[in-house]
C-alpha cells in the first residue's frame, strides 16, 4: 500500500471559501475510501485583511512573499503538494511555488479539464476585478491548455461583481439582491454566446447555484477540491 499523502491548503482568502474546501476534501476522501476516512490536510489560514490591502495597492510581490512563506511552512510541516484556495491569488502561483517548494495544483487546470470534458468552448467568467481583467490568472491558461475561450461582464458589471465578492460574500453575507444581480450578469453573457459560467472566485458558489444561474455552473472551488482529493488518493502530482 502506498504511503499516505498530505496536502497543504493555503486559505483564509477568504475563510468562507476555505471552509468549503475543507468540507469538500474530507467528504471526497470519505466517499472514496469509506468508513471513518478523512483527508490528511495541513491548513495555513492567512489574514485576508492584509492580503486584500496588498491587492488593492498592487503589491503582488508582497502577496507572493506572504503566501510563499506560508507554503514553505506547510512544506516544513509535512505537506507534499499545495492548493491555494483562491482564484485571484493564482496571479502569484509561480513565485509561491518557487518559494514554497511544493508541487502546485492549479485551479485553472481542474476547471479546464471539467469544461473540456463537458464540451464547453465558450464560457462566461465571473470573479474579482483582478481575475476578470488580468487574463494571466485564469483565462489564458484555460484557452491555451484546454481550448476554452472566456468572456467577462462590461466595466459596470465587473465593478458590481467585485463589490459583491469583497463587501458581501467574503463577509459571509448572501443578499437576495446580489443573487439577482449575479444571475443578470450571467444572462447577459449567455446572450453574448457563453455556453456555461465559471465561478472564478471561490466565494461565488455561495450566491450562484445551478437553480439561480441561467447557464450551467462550473464551480472552481469544488473542482479544485476534487483535484485535491484525486491527488490525496494517488492521482497526478499536479501542474508545475
Amino acid at each position: 500500500m502506498a504511503a499516505p499523502r498530505t496536502l497543504g491548503l493555503l486559505g483564509g482568502m477568504s475563510w468562507e471559501s476555505t471552509l468549503l474546501y475543507y468540507r469538500a476534501l474530507n467528504q471526497g476522501v470519505a466517499a472514496r475510501r469509506g468508513g471513518l476516512a478523512s483527508a490528511r490536510v495541513l491548513i495555513a489560514s492567512l489574514d485576508f485583511a492584509e492580503i486584500a490591502a496588498r491587492q488593492a495597492a498592487g503589491d503582488w510581490d508582497g502577496c507572493a512573499e506572504v503566501l510563499g512563506d506560508a507554503a514553505a511552512g506547510l512544506r516544513a510541516a509535512g505537506a507534499q503538494a499545495l492548493l491555494v484556495a483562491s482564484n485571484t491569488m493564482h496571479k502569484v502561483a509561480a513565485p509561491v511555488e518557487r518559494r514554497g517548494g511544493l508541487p502546485f495544483l492549479h485551479i485553472a487546470d481542474a476547471t479546464g479539464a471539467a469544461l473540456r470534458s463537458a464540451g464547453v468552448r465558450d464560457a462566461a467568467l465571473l470573479g474579482t476585478r483582478f481575475t476578470m481583467e488580468d487574463r494571466s490568472i485564469v483565462a489564458d491558461r484555460l484557452e491555451a491548455g484546454f481550448g476554452v475561450r472566456t468572456c467577462v461582464p462590461d466595466a459596470t458589471g465587473r465593478a458590481e461583481v467585485h463589490r459583491v465578492i469583497y463587501d458581501e460574500l467574503c463577509r459571509g453575507r448572501v443578499e437576495p439582491a446580489a443573487v439577482v444581480a449575479l444571475a443578470a450578469q450571467i444572462a447577459a453573457l449567455a446572450a453574448a454566446g457563453a455556453e456555461a459560467v465559471i465561478l472564478g472566485c471561490t466565494e461565488l458558489t455561495l450566491a450562484v447555484t445551478p437553480s439561480t444561474s441561467p447557464l450551467p455552473v462550473f464551480d472552481t472551488a469544488a473542482l479544485h477540491a476534487a483535484a485535491g482529493v484525486e491527488w490525496l488518493l494517488g492521482g497526478p502530482e499536479g501542474a508545475r
